[in-house]
């Protein structure tokens, strides 16, 4: 399933295992150069699966980018291999100049699309040549403490915070007082004190062409 058929590449391409994730690591970054490819959607008893689709419209609308829902794989059952060709088929399609990965935080389907996509990732003559990868962060930041260091700041300012908080009150069946906008907009408070900014998204380096 996807927002319209693909007839052009794009520059970025997120990687999202849940929907959501997208928002939480890259939504002060998203637009038009970017699309998505969201591995799974959950199905929980208090929302419809249309309406969480209908939630993406509303997201991919106001921040733009195009996107594509792999229907195959149920969240919290992700099997890293099975994954692999898909992401590499997404890639190839897709030719993008810089992947955004999730860093593999506590959740097993984060783990899973992570070790999926540094295989996908890897330089092979069938694959495309992806030049920069970028691992996000997830909402876990704030209550557990990560063995890793980001080491790339983007700084998004008082207008990406913004977006990203109106991009993430679409997803409203998935805010928790655990990943409030407040606590959204804390992390991006941090990030951008550790660069000099207002507000930034931090990464960790995967790997980088200059």
């Amino acid at each position: 399933m996807s927002a319209k058929k693909n007839e052009k590449s794009f520059n970025n391409m997120v990687i999202s295992p849940h929907v959501d994730d997208e928002v939480f690591g890259c939504g002060g970054i998203l637009d038009e150069s970017f699309f998505v490819y969201f591995c799974g959607v959950e199905r929980f008893r208090i929302i419809s699966w249309h309406e969480r689709i209908n939630e993406i419209k509303l997201v991919q609308k106001f921040l733009g980018y195009q996107w594509e829902l792999n229907l195959k794989s149920e969240v919290n059952r992700y099997v890293m291999q099975d994954f692999i060709p898909l992401l590499e088929n997404q890639i190839n399609k897709i030719k993008p100049d810089t992947v955004y990965i999730p860093y593999p935080s506590y959740n097993q389907d984060h783990q899973a699309i992570y070790a999926a996509a540094q295989v996908a990732l890897r330089p092979h003559d069938t694959n495309h040549s992806v030049k920069n990868v970028y691992a996000y962060e997830s909402m876990d930041f704030l209550w557990k403490n990560h063995p890793y260091i980001v080491n790339r700041f983007v700084d998004i300012g008082k207008e990406g915070i913004q977006r990203k908080l109106h991009a993430y009150s679409f997803h409203r069946s998935q805010i928790r007082s655990y990943r409030s906008p407040e606590h959204i907009k804390a992390r991006a408070c941090i990030r951008g004190a550790a660069c000099n900014c207002d507000y930034a998204e931090a990464f960790v380096v995967e790997r980088e062409v200059s």
